[in-house]
């Protein structure tokens, strides 16, 4: 059986904000993939730039700070055998415009307003996943997850608790 593959899951204020797009994000994710970690969030100005740093400079970059400080935000960590591209298929094109077009039902199709209020971010290479999950959850160890977690994940026995919003040891 493949091994899991993790990616983070960020839904943006406006999504959080919307109990319609909140409860059918939630679901999408907790048919597709099992939910390692989970949090809600509002982010200081700090901390979303630096998250975001690697967009300094870019037209949108202080306009999307602003956003993601504007509300909570939804931090999921998320395991598939496929998780990044499954995600990213998920949420369709970055553009909202093109998601409308292109694939209606996608999660941005359905919930975007714009391209920087497209619902949901999601890491865009293995690389990517490590280093945002290790931004927002910076005790979280791949190393450990992989060698002790993981196959419990993959092959159960675990449960959903919908709570905590993650999947839980059955005990």
């Amino acid at each position: 059986m493949q091994r899991l593959q993790l990616t983070l899951a960020i839904i943006k204020p406006h999504a959080v904000k919307n109990p319609v797009a909140v409860s059918y994000i939630r679901h999408v994710i907790k048919k597709k993939f099992v939910v390692v970690k989970s949090k809600r969030v509002s982010l200081d100005s700090e901390t979303a730039a630096n998250f975001y740093k690697e967009h300094v400079g870019k037209f949108f970059y202080n306009r999307l700070v602003t956003f993601m400080t504007s509300g909570s935000i939804d931090i999921h960590v998320m395991g598939h055998t496929n998780a990044i591209e499954l995600w990213r298929r998920l949420l369709g094109p970055t553009s909202v415009y093109k998601a409308q077009f292109q694939d209606p039902y996608c999660l941005r199709g359905m919930f975007g307003i714009s391209d920087t209020r497209n619902v949901a971010h999601g890491s865009d290479s293995p690389a990517s996943a490590e280093r945002e999950i290790k931004f927002f959850f910076p005790d979280f160890s791949f190393y450990k997850w992989h060698k002790e977690e993981e196959e419990r994940y993959r092959t159960g026995p675990i449960i959903f608790n919908d709570y905590l919003f993650r999947h839980v040891r059955r005990l």
